[in-house]
């Protein structure tokens, strides 16, 4: 049993919202990631990618799990905050170029002269 964070009322630790004051008791973002497509052994999987935002070190963290077609999680991991900084810079840092867009301002103005000003 732990206190409730926003009123101090007595929560289980298995109660998301306190039954006192309805607060969360985590705050969190919650996003799946599709597998590849090409990938058959992958085929009915998906990423679970949750953030979670607290107060204290250990509350914050950003865990990943692996669910199957049945629902359920096959395995799970957590990263703290500077690893999981590390990993959204390996991800960018060796993910495919991005395409280079026109600015703003050249595409405006294209649009006005109808021509392409950056040659």
């Amino acid at each position: 049993m732990r206190d409730c964070p926003e009123c101090g009322g007595p929560v289980e630790a298995t109660f998301h919202y306190c039954p006192w004051c309805s607060a969360p008791q985590r705050r969190k973002l919650v996003e799946f990631f599709r597998p590849h497509d090409a990938l058959e052994s992958d085929r009915g999987k998906a990423l679970r990618v949750s953030r979670y935002f607290g107060s204290t070190e250990p509350d914050r963290h950003v865990r990943f799990s692996v669910w199957n077609e049945t629902g359920s999680a096959e395995a799970a991991v957590s990263l703290d905050e500077e690893e999981a900084q590390r990993l959204a810079r390996f991800i960018l840092a060796h993910g495919p170029p991005r395409p280079s867009r026109p600015r703003l301002l050249d595409a405006v103005l294209g649009g006005l002269t109808g021509g392409d000003r950056r040659r």
